[in-house]
C-alpha cells in the first residue's frame, strides 16, 4: 500500500468518525442549554450554558427520579448478560470444539430466530406475561433479553471459540478434567477477549430496548430508555431536558464499552466479523 493511498484511507477514517460523532456533541452541546435557547432555529452556537436540563432530569424541581429506571436498566442487562454468557459458552463449546451433527444447521436456526419481527411477537407475550402475573416484572425482562440475544451470543461465541486450540483441551482431559473445569478454567480465559465482546453487545442491546419495556412495564419495572420517552409529552418536546437525559442514559454503555475496548479489538480480531 503505498503513502498516498495509506493517508488518503486515514483522512476517510477520521471524516467518517467526525460525521458519526457530530450528533452526539451536538445532543451534548444542546443539553447544555436553556429551552428557550435550545429551541431557536437556526441553533446559537453562543448561547449562554447551564445546568437546568440535568437539574430537571434529576428531578430538582419536583419530577420524577430517574434512579429508580436506571438501576431497572442496570439489573435487566446486567443480569440478562451473564445469564446469556452462562447458556451461550457450552452451547457455542458443542458447535465448534466438540461439534455435534450438522452444526451449520443448527447455527443457522440460531440466525433464523432473530428474523421473526420483534413486534410479531410482542402480543403472545404480553398475553403470556399477563395470564402468568408477570406484567411490570423486572424479571420478566431478564428472560426476554436473554431469550432475545443467545442467539447472537451463540453465533458469535462459535466463531471465537473455533480459535481454541484443541491440543490444550485434550491436555485438560488427560490430566482429569471435567467439562465444567474445561469451560471455566481452560476455554474461558482463553476465549475471553471473544466473550468481552459478546457480552458489550448483548449489554449494549439490553440497555437500548425499548418497545417490550414499553409495553410490558409500569411504573415498577420501568427502565431507563421508557424514563427518557416520558419527556415527551402533549405540552410539547423539552428539546434542552431531552438531550440531557440522552447523554446520562448513554453514559453507562459507554463507559462499559471504554472499559472493555482493548478486549473488543481483541475478540472482534478473533473471528466475529470475519
Amino acid at each position: 500500500m503505498t503513502a498516498v493511498r495509506r493517508h488518503g484511507l486515514g483522512l476517510v477514517a477520521w471524516l467518517a468518525g467526525i460525521v458519526f460523532f457530530l450528533p452526539i456533541a451536538w445532543m451534548a452541546l444542546t443539553s447544555f442549554h436553556s429551552e428557550h435557547d435550545a429551541a431557536t432555529n437556526p441553533p446559537s452556537f453562543a448561547a449562554s450554558l447551564t445546568l437546568d436540563g440535568y437539574r430537571e432530569f434529576f428531578g430538582a424541581d419536583g419530577g420524577a427520579s430517574p434512579w429508580p429506571a436506571l438501576a431497572n436498566s442496570a439489573v435487566a442487562s446486567v443480569v440478562s448478560t451473564l445469564c446469556v454468557l452462562l447458556l451461550a459458552l457450552p452451547a457455542a463449546y458443542a458447535l465448534s470444539i466438540r461439534p455435534v451433527r450438522k452444526w451449520t444447521d443448527v447455527l443457522f436456526f440460531f440466525l433464523s430466530t432473530k428474523m421473526l419481527p420483534a413486534v410479531a411477537g410482542l402480543l403472545p407475550i404480553y398475553l403470556f406475561a399477563k395470564n402468568a402475573g408477570m406484567l411490570d416484572n423486572i424479571w420478566l425482562l431478564v428472560i426476554l433479553y436473554t431469550a432475545m440475544n443467545l442467539p447472537i451470543a451463540v453465533w458469535m461465541m462459535q466463531s471465537f471459540l473455533a480459535e481454541v486450540p484443541v491440543a490444550v483441551i485434550e491436555a485438560a482431559r488427560v490430566d482429569g478434567a471435567r467439562l465444567p473445569t474445561i469451560l471455566a478454567r481452560v476455554v474461558a480465559p482463553i476465549a475471553l477477549p471473544g466473550m468481552a465482546a459478546t457480552a458489550l453487545i448483548c449489554f449494549i442491546f439490553s440497555w437500548n430496548e425499548l418497545l417490550f419495556a414499553r409495553v410490558l412495564t409500569g411504573v415498577v419495572a420501568e427502565t431507563a430508555p421508557v424514563f427518557l420517552t416520558g419527556f415527551i409529552t402533549s405540552q410539547g418536546l423539552f428539546l434542552a431536558k431531552v438531550c440531557a437525559a440522552s447523554l446520562v442514559i448513554s453514559l453507562p454503555v459507554l463507559a462499559a464499552g471504554f472499559a472493555a475496548q482493548d478486549k473488543l479489538v481483541q475478540g472482534l480480531s478473533l473471528g466475529a466479523v470475519k
